[in-house]
């Protein structure tokens, strides 16, 4: 079958997420691209044309699909277990990942807690927080502080606690109310300020926020160091290192949310590491399974979950679950995961691949509608913008990004970009050659999107 008849039969029963779906129709904006195959950084579709995943599918997929090393892994699990409840049951995969996982996260994080998506990650994190201050007599902390711009997900206690805009405005009345910081994003500092002076300048406001809301606060969450469905907006570590100050200092849960920036996006395993800090929760997924299977992970300390632990009688205990908890097969391909990360070392790696993401698009800095162009390891982002001189964006309904993503189509790369801001975050086993191609598909897509 064809293209064609697999994007018509689609159409007839898949509600497709994150688009206006007369879009995707026949002469919309947005024609679907039905994927038959995958190998390494190419997708290949029905008629045979490849594309070079620039975007590692939604930021999943960070050694590429059908890694052979994660493969074979997950055709052994399916051989001696697929499923079980991890409700009174354990099993081997579950066990190391957890084991693994305690090794390698900021010194301090013990306890995993699974479910299947990041977005799942960020609501227990936020329910075990409130439900920890409730465990320790002071039931009034239920309140969240957040960051302007933020993103964590589509739940509704993630999306509460998201920054406001098309994801979150429509389900206002459905949420509850966060304490609301300004960004520290740097793209707002003053000609000639370095990050680190504007992200302290910055850090005040949260200083003075915990001051005044402490009492009645259980977590503040942040993306750490890029703020990724925000327009990868970005950041200086010392932010961290404050917020984790300051959190201790005022008894306030410090929750990161490192489901985009961790395992290795960001130059180092998790974001936290820049700034040596550990938080009192880490969410994880996408990169946990390489993106070949839904699973995350809520990782935290001894003191929250010794706040859980009595006897049942006392009624403390966290009764959260998903069916798929833990899942063997999941965790099989997390332990891959980790495997191909011990198998070489990834972060010099990375480091040689952003260092050459940098030099092949650093062209465009000087282009006359880019108002930006930034990095944070291997998340590579240009700003564009009608007039940068006067800081005056596109009108969005010109949707310029959409021209990016319709030319990278035609050139066989695919770029998804966020409004304005065409981004690169490609999977870490992309060669110097496909780096090139990628580069050059998006810098001549950038100058068709601004041509008039």
């Amino acid at each position: 079958m064809s293209n064609t008849d697999w994007m018509q039969r689609s159409l007839a029963h898949v509600w497709h997420p994150c688009t206006q779906m007369k879009d995707h129709e026949a002469g919309g904006a947005l024609p679907l691209v039905p994927i038959a195959s995958a190998e390494g950084v190419w997708l290949t579709d029905f008629d045979g044309k490849r594309y070079i995943d620039a975007v590692s599918s939604w930021w999943t997929n960070i050694f590429g699909h059908r890694h052979p090393v994660i493969v074979e892994r997950l055709k052994a699990q399916l051989d001696r277990l697929d499923h079980v409840l991890l409700g009174g049951f354990t099993h081997q995969p579950v066990v190391e990942l957890s084991e693994r996982l305690v090794k390698i996260a900021p010194k301090g994080l013990t306890r995993c807690f699974y479910a299947d998506n990041g977005s799942s990650a960020v609501e227990v994190a936020l329910k075990m927080s409130a439900h920890y201050w409730r465990n320790c007599g002071k039931p009034a902390k239920t309140k969240f502080i957040a960051l302007s711009n933020s993103y964590h997900g589509e739940t509704l206690g993630a999306l509460a606690v998201s920054g406001e805009g098309m994801y979150r405005d429509s389900y206002q009345p459905l949420l509850m109310q966060p304490i609301v910081v300004p960004s520290p994003d740097c793209f707002d500092r003053t000609p000639g300020e370095a990050w680190e002076d504007y992200t302290r300048r910055r850090f005040r406001l949260m200083e003075e926020t915990l001051a005044k809301h402490a009492h009645e606060t259980a977590a503040v969450i942040v993306e750490p160091l890029v703020q990724c469905a925000g327009g990868m907006r970005m950041y200086h570590p010392i932010y961290l290192k404050l917020l984790r100050e300051a959190c201790t200092r005022h008894g306030v849960h410090y929750i990161a949310d490192e489901i985009a920036v961790g395992f290795g996006r960001t130059g180092r395993m998790f974001a936290n590491q820049w700034s040596n800090t550990t938080p009192d929760f880490m969410c994880l997924s996408k990169g946990l399974t390489s993106g070949t299977l839904p699973l995350a992970v809520t990782m935290t300390t001894d003191t929250v979950y010794e706040a859980f632990y009595d006897d049942h009688s006392a009624q403390r205990a966290f009764l959260h679950s998903h069916s798929y908890t833990g899942n063997p097969l999941a965790c099989a391909a997390a332990l891959a995961t980790l495997d191909i990360f011990e198998s070489d070392d990834w972060t010099a790696r990375n480091r040689a691949t952003a260092a050459g993401l940098w030099g092949l698009m650093s062209e465009v800095a000087n282009h006359r509608n880019v108002i930006d162009i930034r990095q944070q390891g291997m998340i590579l982002a240009v700003e564009l913008a009608k007039n940068p001189r006067k800081r005056e964006p596109y009108p969005a309904e010109e949707r310029r990004g959409l021209r990016v993503y319709r030319h990278g189509l035609q050139h066989g790369v695919l770029l998804r970009p966020l409004g304005n801001i065409v981004y690169l975050m490609p999977p870490y086993v992309i060669n110097d050659d496909e780096l090139v191609q990628t580069c050059r598909v998006a810098i001549d897509g950038i100058n068709a999107a601004t041509r008039d």
